[in-house]
């Protein structure tokens, strides 16, 4: 399906969506209208249909949407249907808790391997999986077909890192390091600054948006 032009803010809608059909389709609900849906998402039914008649619409008129096969469609569209190879650099806190959250393997997102420069935590295991030296990172990338990288390390070394994470092939990087990353183009990367989500939260609450 052809899927160029779209916008970011569609895209960023896309996983609510896949997340909010995925809760109906477990409660056994079959099909569902736009209505419903921003009754649930609290997105205008105008918004919804534009956003999913970017994809070709997948409803009909009188009918709504097949839940089922909204479901599936939309996470063909968020690559879903396949699996993706991940590593984590950076086993601290953080790294430890993604690599414990269960819902990314459910995705198809598999953590393959770890990787630290901390001494005291290499050969120890979490969740099965051990965390090994820098050193080992590009062969284990090579060989495991590793394609999404997550950093999780500070950010005086997270740019270096991230360019030899392109050296090696890595297509994306998921950043939580607090540093914009400037990539060759065709790498995605994804960046989480949690304290900027937090600053957004202290503003509303400190100007009473609503």
């Amino acid at each position: 399906m052809e899927v160029k032009g779209i916008s970011q803010a569609v895209i960023s809608r896309l996983p609510r969506y896949f997340r909010y059909l995925g809760e109906l389709k477990d409660e056994g609900i079959e099909r569902v209208s736009s209505q419903e849906l921003s009754d649930i998402m609290q997105v205008t039914a105008s918004q919804i249909r534009q956003d999913l008649n970017n994809f070709g619409g997948f409803g009909q008129q009188g009918y709504g949407y097949n839940v089922e096969y909204l479901y599936e469609e939309i996470g063909r569209i968020l690559g879903l249907d396949q699996e993706h190879n991940l590593i984590i650099v950076g086993a601290g806190h953080l790294g430890q808790a993604l690599v414990n959250y269960r819902d990314f393997e459910r995705r198809g997102f598999i953590f393959r391997g770890i990787f630290d420069n901390n001494p005291q935590i290499r050969g120890m295991q979490i969740h099965g999986i051990l965390v090994r030296p820098m050193e080992e990172m590009e062969q284990f990338v090579r060989e495991k077909g590793i394609d999404i990288a997550v950093l999780t390390i500070p950010k005086e070394s997270a740019v270096e890192v991230a360019e030899q994470l392109v050296s090696y092939g890595i297509k994306g990087i998921w950043n939580f390091a607090h540093v914009d990353l400037h990539v060759p183009q065709g790498i995605q990367v994804e960046s989480v600054h949690l304290s900027d989500s937090l600053m957004k939260l202290s503003y509303n609450l400190s100007s009473g948006s609503i």
